[in-house]
């Protein structure tokens, strides 16, 4: 009896091994499952995280191209406006240089035009009807000669002589000192030159100083008179009287 009790209680004992180590191995399962369970919510986290933080670098990446790219713009626009402030120096440096070749000697052309004038008045004040030696008549034959050597030299340096006879005056290139009246021009025409006036290539070296025609001024009251006298003749037509009768009345 003691050896079935015995075996009954040991049946008995393995059972509850059994069943602890059952209710043990659920219990390792259980944990084992809660322990998966908040690894994959760890990934899940993580693997949110991570997509956030790569989106994050993505639009950061696009912010940083989009800078970089505003930037090459601006780089280009100023690389594009030095380019063209480089042309226009270099085109006006060209001119700058062109016009010191051109225009240098201005000053010096200028004075040199007294030298032409006094010749010239040398030569006008020579009288043609005078009786003059052989020498003498070299003289003024070698003085024109220089003259004419002269006019060539300036030419040859762009200096050229203003024609203002029988010219519409020009206040750019004529400068007017008096005025002249003649029936021969009509009004604001050169009539007479004082002073002969001169330009290097395209620029005014000196106006000619001149004289411009006028019209005299009984000539300008002749037309208001003759139309007062056709409107009185008019007048004494329609009161039936003759315009002759009363000039010769007034006349007598």
């Amino acid at each position: 009896m003691e050896k079935t009790n015995n075996e009954s209680k040991s049946v008995d004992n393995q059972g509850q091994d059994q069943d602890n180590d059952k209710h043990f191995s659920k219990i390792i399962k259980n944990k084992s499952n809660e322990e998966n369970i908040k690894k994959t919510k760890q990934t899940k986290k993580k693997n949110v995280s991570d997509s956030v933080e790569k989106n994050s670098q993505v639009n950061n990446f696009k912010d940083e191209i989009s800078k970089l790219n505003e930037e090459i713009e601006i780089l280009k626009e100023e690389k594009l406006r030095t380019l063209a402030e480089m042309e226009n120096l270099r085109k006006r440096f060209e001119k700058d240089k062109i016009d010191s070749i051109k225009y240098g000697n201005h000053n010096l052309a200028r004075d040199m035009l007294t030298l032409g004038d006094n010749l010239s008045r040398a030569l006008d004040a020579i009288s043609s009807d005078e009786k003059r030696s052989e020498s003498f008549n070299n003289l003024i034959d070698g003085l024109k000669i220089v003259q004419k050597e002269f006019v060539t030299i300036l030419e040859k340096h762009g200096v050229k002589k203003i024609e203002s006879i029988n010219k519409k005056f020009d206040h750019n290139y004529h400068q007017a000192m008096l005025e002249v009246e003649t029936d021969e021009f009509n009004e604001g025409y050169v009539v007479q030159e004082i002073q002969s006036g001169f330009t290097l290539h395209d620029r005014l070296l000196r106006p000619s100083m001149v004289g411009v025609s006028k019209k005299p001024e009984n000539k300008k009251k002749e037309p208001k008179k003759a139309w007062f006298f056709l409107i009185f003749s008019q007048i004494l037509v329609i009161l039936n009287l003759s315009p002759i009768f009363i000039y010769n009345h007034k006349k007598n």
